[in-house]
């Protein structure tokens, strides 16, 4: 990279937190980190936001922030069933930029995937990037040969055009996206001020499903955008099994709720554990 380009990727959206969320998988995170370091833009800092895990996690997330090449903090709960928004909120209020940057902890990053996120960051959106999803055997063999050289020509991906990197067109094929049902949270960026305004992830949602839909009608309510990126900002997806729908049926009660009331804001949100809140 060049010293104007790097400058101009500073320029877009300054300092950048990345918050990747966890829960009982250290092989996979591991692998997440090592793609960090491997960035050719690096974030500011980064925050594992653990979802209740073992020791082994936390065990593992401070032997990197020895010798990591950005701040590496470690934001844990105890483990009390899926409450994914709730650690979110948690590792997003101690975030100290003011543009973020979220993706799970079994994304491996494109080498330029903070990069891409700070080139399309934009007052008024967020940000969805695409994942690329690899099978079972791939993501088996990288794990225990803690790979994380994926390309459009690694065997064993399934959605293989969500791996071409071609920067040039991607302001050509991006789009604002519209579809509630098409958000993924695996791989989303946004300005904290905006998430402050909808008050962060609502924490009624207890176990998988729907939980990112209604963040995203509540930020396009306040008239924040999504842009769906594409050839660029995004990650390889390792597999694992389907989490339990046991709950969905009352997580699509609260996305139907916020839809049916235009929600600007959910009351049960990141607000308490913000700076004076007490938390």
């Amino acid at each position: 990279m060049t010293p104007r380009q790097a400058n101009l990727v500073h320029s877009i959206a300054g300092e950048v937190s990345l918050v990747i969320t966890t829960y009982n998988r250290k092989d996979a995170l591991e692998l997440v980190l090592l793609s960090i370091q491997n960035q050719s833009v690096l974030p500011t800092e980064v925050i594992v936001a653990d979802d209740g895990s073992r020791h082994d996690t936390r065990d593992l997330v401070e032997a990197y922030a020895k010798t990591f090449p950005v701040p590496l903090h470690h934001c844990w709960h105890e483990d009390d069933g899926f409450r994914l928004s709730a650690i979110r909120n948690r590792a997003i209020a101690r975030a100290r930029c003011a543009y973020i940057v979220m993706i799970d902890g079994d994304i491996i990053l494109h080498k330029h995937f903070i990069r891409s996120h700070k080139k399309h960051a934009r007052k008024g959106v967020f940000l969805q990037g695409s994942r690329v999803l690899l099978q079972e055997a791939v993501t088996q063999k990288a794990l225990h040969d803690k790979n994380i050289a994926f390309s459009f020509f690694t065997p064993g991906v399934k959605n293989r055009m969500n791996a071409l990197y071609l920067p040039a067109l991607s302001g050509l094929v991006s789009y604002l996206n519209k579809d509630l049902f098409a958000i993924r949270g695996a791989n989303l960026s946004f300005w904290r001020d905006d998430i402050v305004r909808v008050n962060g992830f609502n924490e009624d949602f207890v176990g998988w499903g729907r939980e990112d839909n209604e963040f995203m009608v509540r930020m396009q309510n306040n008239n924040i955008q999504c842009w769906k990126m594409k050839l660029e900002g995004f990650g390889f997806h390792l597999y694992h099994p389907e989490n339990s729908r046991t709950m969905l049926p009352q997580n699509q009660a609260i996305l139907d709720n916020a839809i049916a009331t235009h929600a600007v804001r959910c009351p049960n949100g990141i607000d308490k554990y913000m700076p004076g809140a007490g938390v």
